[in-house]
């Protein structure tokens, strides 16, 4: 039953949010016992598969813009492929201070919107 909620709430977040799943799956995956590294890198695999389903929706409504994203895409590839090396880098304890620092640093950004 933890399982299904989850792979729900990570579904819904990524949804509303665009990959804001991968902020709740880290912790869950966490408190499933699964080591920090493995929980990101698990993570990015559960939100990968989550975003082609979220991206169907969009796109089957008539909410995505193709154009602009590919924009970016070449310039996230990079990005993606320096963060999987620097995450086999670091040290769980810097991995967790930064990814709640990222998580404060965007509830801030929000909240001042």
């Amino acid at each position: 039953m933890k399982k299904f909620f989850m792979g729900a709430l990570c579904g819904l977040l990524n949804g509303l949010f665009g990959s804001g799943g991968g902020v709740a799956a880290v912790p869950l995956l966490e408190s499933s016992n699964l080591e920090p590294k493995k929980s990101h890198a698990t993570s990015v695999a559960l939100i990968f598969l989550l975003s082609i389903a979220t991206t169907l929706s969009y796109l089957l409504g008539d909410k995505l813009d193709f154009g602009l994203s590919w924009q970016y895409i070449p310039y996230g590839i990079i990005g993606a492929v320096i963060g999987a090396v620097l995450l086999k880098k670091i040290p769980n304890s810097l991995l967790r201070r930064i990814f709640g620092g990222v998580m404060l640093f965007a509830a801030f950004r929000i909240m001042m919107k």
